[in-house]
């Protein structure tokens, strides 16, 4: 019975540390990136059957609002799978590594990951998405979007 009680306040206190918005991008970070000289990027024909990452929220067709909500889905080419370990978000013109803060309140699976709240200041955003999957394929995908 105390196993059973230790368990249940372990999963409400994990549920509770993450009730509020996690902050992926600070102010500062926001701006230096805005600020950053143009960054070139060397062009590149994606891997035949790379994994997919399709973002199924927010909707990047209109302004978004913060905090909101992130969902990703990750799809491989079989008979490949997914390895979630390999997920990484990059920020802004300086690429700053930003996957431990989305960690902090989601985990990856082979599916995807899902943030009920991700806070990050008014202003333009771009973020660096990679994958890969067990036949050492990496899926990209590049998320520019608008925060009012």
């Amino acid at each position: 019975m105390n196993n059973i009680k230790s368990a249940l306040i372990l999963a409400a206190f994990s549920l509770s540390a993450h009730a509020g918005p996690v902050m992926l991008v600070t102010q500062q970070e926001m701006l230096d990136s805005l600020h950053a000289p143009p960054q070139y990027t060397p062009k590149f024909v994606p891997e035949k059957d790379a994994p997919k990452i399709d973002v199924a929220a927010p909707n990047l067709a209109a302004p978004v609002a913060s905090p909101t909500p992130i969902q990703l889905n990750f799809a491989a080419t079989a008979p490949a799978t997914i390895k979630p370990e390999t997920f990484k978000v990059l920020y802004g013109a300086f690429q700053i590594d930003i996957t431990q803060r989305l960690l902090s309140a989601t985990k990856v699976t082979a599916l995807g990951m899902n943030v009920q709240e991700a806070s990050l200041p008014s202003g333009k955003h771009k973020l660096h998405l990679s994958v890969e999957d067990s036949m050492g394929r990496k899926g990209y995908r590049l998320v520019e979007f608008q925060i009012n």
